[in-house]
């Protein structure tokens, strides 16, 4: 009898020592009651783009009838700095293929140069320029990243699109002398704007600050077209009328700043925690 008693308490210590050895372990989690929140839409590769910088513009030469018809000097002929700034969306293809589309516009920049026209064996004519330009850009690019190293990444690209070159008080001043006579005259010209075929070659630097967002700086040269003003009239009303003056071949080395904006930044997830007991 006194056996039984012993072998019934020496069960009932090791069931009370499994059961004290079970409670200190760790629980598992208990399956979720409910399904993960789904994650943000995808928008693929889409990106937004801005840029802020300055421009150095220059022109070929003022084309109009006298100097179509007569020997003629271009002096001077170019462009104060004027700011720019730009708004695009874009898509990223792959790590090293993308493009996108932006509208530009460039502030007003002020117009300076003069030419000489050799008339006749002693007639001469001088002309003095003066006015402002602007554009509004409308251009489609797209680029090629070369590599990242350190979280820099050169590129190059490429643009076609649009601009539309208005000239705004635009002035000829000229001084002739023709057969031993000398006179002066000065002629206003309306404002006018135009649009041009445009095209640009881009190269830069870009760095990664976060998954999300980028920072760029950049260098472009912009082949913009011609730029005409409006109607004529002369100080005196003598003369007046359409206008046959061009300002052609119109270019600008531009210096940009930029950011861009990723749509797709990846989703980040938390595991569940470790839930314990005691």
């Amino acid at each position: 009898m006194r056996s039984v008693k012993s072998l019934l308490a020496a069960g009932a210590a090791s069931l009370i020592s499994s059961m004290a050895f079970a409670a200190d372990m760790p629980i598992a989690a208990p399956p979720p009651m409910y399904a993960p929140p789904a994650p943000p839409a995808d928008f693929g590769g889409w990106y937004l783009r801005g840029d802020v910088g300055m421009t150095n513009q220059s022109a070929k030469r003022v084309e109009s009838a006298t100097a179509a018809a007569f020997p003629t000097t271009t002096n001077g002929l170019g462009f104060d700095s004027s700011p720019l700034f730009d708004l695009g969306v874009g898509y990223r293809f792959n790590n090293w293929f993308r493009a996108d589309v932006i509208g530009q516009y460039r502030g007003k920049a002020n117009l300076h140069g003069s030419d000489s026209v050799v008339l006749g064996p002693t007639d001469v004519e001088a002309n003095t320029y003066t006015g402002s330009k602007s554009e509004w850009v409308v251009m489609a690019n797209a680029y090629v990243d070369l590599g990242t190293w350190w979280c820099i990444t050169p590129f190059i690209g490429a643009g076609v699109g649009g601009s539309y070159n208005k000239l705004s008080s635009f002035q000829d001043s000229g001084i002739r002398y023709t057969a031993g006579a000398l006179s002066n005259s000065v002629t206003y010209f309306g404002d006018n704007g135009k649009w041009n075929f445009a095209w640009a070659a881009h190269a830069g630097l870009a760095y990664k600050v976060n998954p999300g967002f980028t920072v760029e700086l950049a260098y472009s040269y912009m082949d913009l077209g011609d730029a005409a003003p409006g109607n004529f009239r002369a100080f005196d009303g003598s003369i007046s009328g359409s206008s046959t003056i061009k300002v052609k071949d119109i270019t600008s080395h531009d210096v940009k700043l930029g950011v861009r904006w990723d749509l797709n930044s990846p989703p980040v997830y938390a595991p569940p925690p470790l839930v314990t007991k005691g």
